[in-house]
């Protein structure tokens, strides 16, 4: 991984760290029982971002490898591409679950539908 591709992930860590921490601090303020509702919808709120953001990332980082990998077969026999794209739809099936469990998640939310 190049240098500055790992800054900028520092920094959007440190970020999203920061903001989290921020949030958690403000519901701390709320009060000790309308506080602890609070941190909880926001950890569900956090779980169904992340269940998303995780299977988006690890499908684009699969769907970018497969497809490198399907055009340089397909450049040597084309008669393999169309038996090769079975796999992207395998990929994309990692993100829609993702979403599904996100969608799962925002649903115990109370007033998110």
């Amino acid at each position: 991984m190049k240098h500055g591709t790992l800054l900028w992930a520092l920094v959007f860590a440190l970020l999203v760290a920061g903001v989290i921490n921020v949030g958690c601090a403000l519901a701390a303020e709320a009060g000790t029982a309308g506080g602890q509702k609070v941190i909880d919808f926001g950890l569900l709120a956090l779980g169904a971002g992340l269940a998303i953001g995780f299977a988006g990332l690890g499908a684009g980082l699969g769907l970018g490898t497969a497809t490198a990998a399907i055009a340089g077969a397909g450049a040597e026999r084309p008669e393999i591409i169309t038996r090769l794209f079975i796999y992207v739809v395998f990929i994309e099936a990692v993100a829609i679950y993702g979403l599904i469990v996100a969608i799962f998640v925002m649903v115990m939310l109370p007033g998110a539908f």
